[in-house]
């Protein structure tokens, strides 16, 4: 069979199998279609459809179908990444900067703590979960941040479903998952600086700053169809430049969005956008993902690293909002829901990890015990959510105060 041939099936496989899982099981309570998606990306990764049936394996995802799968997987999370740069709401953080800036930097602090703690303990185990070109500080920092991440596009999609996004606590929810995300990129870029290439990073950066600020100008200056397009340019210039750097190109993407207004493009076409990325693009780096999940150091061992870090994260983060609640005075319920929905990791949490692999900072069992934390842990979030609801108002209807209302806003 020709490569298309090749390519045409893995395609027709990742588009297929998810969505017939995810609708005939009917698993949208506890495991949305992108987490779906991504499962089936490990299972047809060489852990487990390699290891059992290697000669389907060979068959389908031949390197020349991989490295294609790979160049659309990085278009992808380039235009998904810069979405979620966009939409970052920073007037609305700073208006609200000492609520805000608390509780952001507890839910992050806290998982970021104790996510470095299992880091420190996997050390010293007796396997490579340390990259080859990693220093011991870089992959305690990196798992630390993959601890407390927040997927800010997959929180929109769950509070949606939750009919909570257009509601103040929705709202507050956003400001927190948007400070801690412009952390998480910060902390990155150091992570994977090339110490050797200082001097391009710092003409990136200069360069980064006169040119978003030209870019800005001209985008007030056109009309919105042309802000799109322009959008896209924009886009693989400051992915090129990081990239060229010494820093990821998805950090460029990241910074390309941050810069740009969300006013300045239709609310409606942004959320269709997001949508279109997730239902046309996405799959396939998901797929791609997968294959890059490795157990060749032991099943056992990639399960226990992800339940340490799966411990370190839900704990980190509910124990970091539940401190912000006492210190703002919410209401009794606030904290715990809040933390629920801040789990949701998915997404950027792999989008994380995957910088990482490429950079070597962690290994692929690494990796994959990563994937396995991100995936359970967004798994945990509408349940766990729907839970602290019906508590709420459950307890409303007895006549308590309602807890959904914060006595500091």
């Amino acid at each position: 069979m020709s490569i298309a041939e090749r390519f045409l099936i893995a395609l027709l496989i990742v588009f297929t199998v998810p969505w017939l899982l995810w609708r005939l099981g009917r698993t949208d309570r506890w495991a949305p279609l992108v987490v779906v998606q991504i499962l089936l990306g490990i299972v047809l990764g060489p852990g487990v459809l390699g290891h059992w049936f290697p000669a389907y394996y060979e068959f389908v995802f031949r390197p020349e179908v991989i490295h294609t799968l790979n160049g659309l997987a990085w278009w992808a999370v380039m235009l998904f990444v810069m979405i979620a740069g966009v939409e970052l709401d920073l007037k609305q953080a700073w208006r609200h900067r000492h609520e805000s800036g608390i509780t952001a930097g507890l839910a992050l602090g806290m998982p970021l703590l104790m996510g470095c703690g299992a880091a420190l303990v996997m050390l010293q185990w007796p396997h490579g979960w340390l990259g080859p070109q990693a220093q011991p500080w870089q992959f305690v920092l990196g798992i630390g941040m993959a601890c407390a991440v927040t997927a800010l596009p997959i929180l929109v999609l769950f509070l949606e479903k939750l009919a909570l996004l257009r509601q103040p606590l929705g709202q507050r929810i956003l400001r927190y998952a948007s400070l801690d995300d412009i952390a998480i990129w910060g902390v990155l870029a150091i992570i994977v600086m090339d110490w050797a290439r200082v001097g391009r990073q710092a003409m990136f950066l200069l360069g980064f700053v006169v040119a978003g600020w030209l870019c800005r100008t001209l985008m007030r200056r056109v009309s919105e169809p042309d802000r799109w397009y322009l959008a896209l340019v924009w886009l693989v210039a400051c992915a090129l430049g990081a990239d060229w750097s010494g820093l990821h190109f998805m950090v460029g993407a990241f910074l390309a969005g941050a810069v740009l207004d969300a006013e300045w493009f239709d609310q409606e076409k942004m959320d269709l956008l997001r949508h279109h990325v997730l239902l046309v693009l996405m799959p396939v780096f998901f797929l791609s993902t997968g294959l890059r999940t490795s157990w060749t150091m032991g099943g056992l061992d990639v399960l226990l690293a992800a339940a340490l870090l799966l411990a370190a994260a839900v704990a980190g983060k509910l124990a970091g909002v539940h401190l912000a609640g006492r210190v703002l005075g919410w209401a009794r319920g606030e904290s715990t829901l809040i933390g629920w929905l801040l789990q949701t990791k998915a997404l950027i949490m792999i989008i994380f990890a995957n910088i990482l692999l490429d950079r070597e900072i962690i290994t692929s069992g690494t990796f994959t015990a990563l994937l396995l934390m991100a995936v359970a842990s967004t798994m945990l979030t509408i349940p766990m959510a729907e839970r602290c609801l019906a508590g709420q108002r459950l307890a409303a209807s007895a006549g308590m105060p309602e807890p959904l209302r914060s006595s500091r806003r």
